[in-house]
């Protein structure tokens, strides 16, 4: 299992446990977790409404692809460190990472 803190919108920190094992996306995790994030798309990087900000641990994803920047340079609020939830496999570069829910994008 992988652990991870999501941030809210009001600064609330909570610590998340994953299966690095099954293939899931940060997205699908998030959401099964029940967090407010529409992720309209189902996970192809064409909507950005899983849109995170990664605090800390941001060092170990590797580089947006050119779809994922697309899609994030296009919102009204666009971070260094943003990525789109879709993009981003549970596994061991996310242990012990913090993950800010990002404003426009929950419902």
């Amino acid at each position: 299992m992988i652990k991870f803190t999501v941030e809210d919108q009001e600064g609330n920190r909570q610590e998340v446990e994953a299966p690095a094992d099954m293939g899931l996306s940060l997205m699908e995790v998030l959401k099964a977790s029940e967090y407010p994030i529409l992720a309209t798309c189902g996970g192809m990087a064409l909507c950005a409404t899983c849109h995170v900000e990664i605090l800390e641990g941001k060092d170990g994803l590797g580089d947006a692809t050119d779809a994922e920047l697309d899609q994030l340079e296009n919102l009204p609020e666009y971070f260094p460190t943003s990525r789109l939830a879709c993009q981003i496999r549970i596994g061991d570069i996310l242990e012990n990472a913090v993950i800010k829910l990002r404003g426009e994008d929950v419902v």
